[in-house]
């Protein structure tokens, strides 16, 4: 329990864990709560003019000053804001402003292309040829809003934005597949392949019976063996279709591991194209944030912390090395703890900065339609401590940040000519 002390300003010291019970947009610094690290935070506070704030022992380093004998008298001027301070407050209103808008766009396209892959779904079997052009129109877009000289941001989207998970699943996979191609330096003519035989890999799933396809418990060894033919009858779809020989290897291979175990040809990775391989991978990382019983879903952290501790040798190692340089160590998604004692969870990864996420921080005093977004590129003094499930965050926090139910993923383009 936190037993916080109230002081002056004058008291303040190098050291001390501080509160500044102000209205975010009312004082220069990134966070509310925070430890002085440098004379220079002491003055800007002391310029606030406030009369007295909260500091908490426990969380500090030194103790505070002792109050001036003679109180500072009533109505004396405080020192004047420093602009620079000001201007970079501004500047970080700002960048959260166009980060929402990022954010939104994202969403505006997420909404649209779930609405497709629904249409691509129901085209199947009356339209089969159909369904197999507006999928390459699909991925068409994506690729062309990728291949840009930019770097790509992997955005969070809100739940109730995607619909159906049986979609979203399908758009995840292409995306990651397709973010991961591009760090890889797939040409464009591989990537809209890769997409495409990302988006569709599934499609066997809709010959399985329901009970068996979107069961949330554990399989039984017959159902895992009836489940286990959607990759041929995929493979069968795929040829009906006229798909590409690429993007029906796909289809038939994503379930098939680096060292021969997966199915149903028990392959190794140098019988599997560079394509397929991309997608075993991102397949199994959404499997596992994204099963159809959600109780059963890790976290983005854990789903990559899995992979790479105990399935390592399923995947390829370049391929995995590289979609964990792409979607961070804390993956978009992840509730973490700062080293400033801050809770949050990561909504976008830049994947040039893996090491340094943008998270939305938790802040009682900020209301929760205008939370705080801090890009930890900016702030070189604040890293993450470490990673949380969300079922151990404090009630209030968890409305806060609201963590999703469904990791749902899209992205950006950061620094694209304009």
């Amino acid at each position: 329990m936190s037993h916080d002390h109230t002081i002056g300003p004058d008291q303040l010291c190098i050291g001390m864990y501080v509160h500044l019970d102000l209205p975010w947009t009312s004082h220069p610094f990134t966070f509310s709560s925070f430890k002085i690290k440098s004379l220079e935070q002491v003055a800007a506070i002391q310029a606030l003019g406030i009369q007295s704030l909260r500091y908490s022992p426990e969380r500090s380093d030194s103790q505070p000053l002792p109050a001036p004998e003679v109180p500072p008298e009533a109505g004396s001027s405080a020192p004047a804001p420093d602009p620079a301070a000001l201007a970079a407050k501004r500047e970080r209103l700002e960048r959260m402003a166009a980060r929402q808008a990022t954010v939104q766009a994202c969403e505006r396209a997420l909404l649209s292309n779930s609405r497709a892959v629904k249409s691509i779904t129901q085209n199947l079997f009356a339209k089969p040829k159909q369904a197999y052009e507006e999928a390459g129109a699909l991925i068409g877009g994506i690729a062309d809003s990728m291949l840009v000289d930019a770097d790509v941001a992997i955005q969070l989207m809100a739940d109730k934005v995607g619909g159906e998970d049986v979609y979203i699943h399908s758009l995840n996979v292409a995306i990651l597949s397709m973010i991961l191609g591009r760090e890889l330096k797939a040409p464009p003519p591989a990537l809209k392949l890769l997409g495409l035989g990302a988006l569709l890999h599934d499609i066997g799933k809709s010959e399985l019976p329901e009970r068996v396809a979107r069961k949330a418990g554990a399989l039984t060894a017959a159902e895992q063996s009836v489940f286990q033919t959607h990759t041929s009858k995929g493979a069968d779809m795929a040829r009906t279709m006229e798909v590409a020989p690429e993007v029906r290897a796909i289809i038939e291979q994503h379930h098939e591991h680096a060292d021969g175990t997966g199915y149903p040809r028990k392959l190794t990775g140098a019988q599997m194209t560079l394509l397929t391989r991309i997608v075993c991978l991102v397949n199994a990382y959404d499997n596992l944030c994204n099963p159809v019983d959600p109780k059963r879903a890790l976290t983005p952290h854990e789903a990559l912390s899995l992979i790479y501790g105990q399935r390592r040798a399923h995947f390829d190692a370049t391929v995995l090395t590289t979609f964990v340089r792409s979607v961070g160590i804390y993956p978009p998604g992840t509730v973490v703890a700062l080293n400033n004692g801050t809770l949050g969870m990561v909504v976008s990864v830049n994947s040039s900065r893996p090491l340094k996420p943008t998270v939305l921080v938790y802040d009682p005093a900020v209301p929760k339609e205008g939370a705080i977004v801090v890009d930890l590129e900016q702030e070189p003094d604040v890293a993450v401590a470490s990673t949380l499930r969300p079922q151990q965050l404090p009630a209030a926090v968890f409305d806060y940040l609201s963590p999703r139910k469904r990791t749902t993923y899209h992205f950006s383009t950061e620094g694209a000519p304009g």
